[in-house]
């Protein structure tokens, strides 16, 4: 825990928006629409400040985590870590949670890319910032 940079985790908690926003918006935000069936009434009627709330705190959750098994780890054992992190335990949790609700893998491929992507650069930050 004494490697744990405070100002850092919000940091990289909050980088998920900003890649979210991209993610979900202009470059894969129809496809995933199409995939999940969601409208845009639907996102539209939507709380987005439980949404947002929510996921804010999760991401921390998941900061906090992540810079814990960075420990004082630099920048690029940081990335490294998250890119890791991404892809072989929230991607291959996602693919066998998708293969049992069949789920698309087209689907899998835009969740599972963001996250990967997110970790990966939550864990450069942290790493940095150690």
């Amino acid at each position: 825990m004494e490697h744990i940079n405070w100002i850092a985790v919000p940091v990289a908690a909050l980088a998920g928006f900003a890649v979210g926003g991209l993610w979900y918006g202009p470059l894969f935000g129809k496809a995933w629409m199409q995939e999940t069936g969601i409208t845009m009434e639907q996102a539209r009627a939507a709380s987005m400040l439980r949404i947002y709330g929510t996921t804010f705190v999760l991401n921390l959750v998941a900061a906090c985590s992540l810079a814990m098994f960075i420990g004082a780890g630099d920048m690029r054992f940081g990335a490294f870590a998250g890119f890791m992190t991404g892809l072989t335990f929230i991607a291959t949790a996602f693919g066998i949670t998708y293969l049992f609700e069949f789920r698309s893998f087209r689907l899998w491929l835009i969740n599972a890319g963001y996250q990967v992507v997110i970790f990966t650069l939550m864990g450069t930050i942290l790493g940095a910032w150690h």
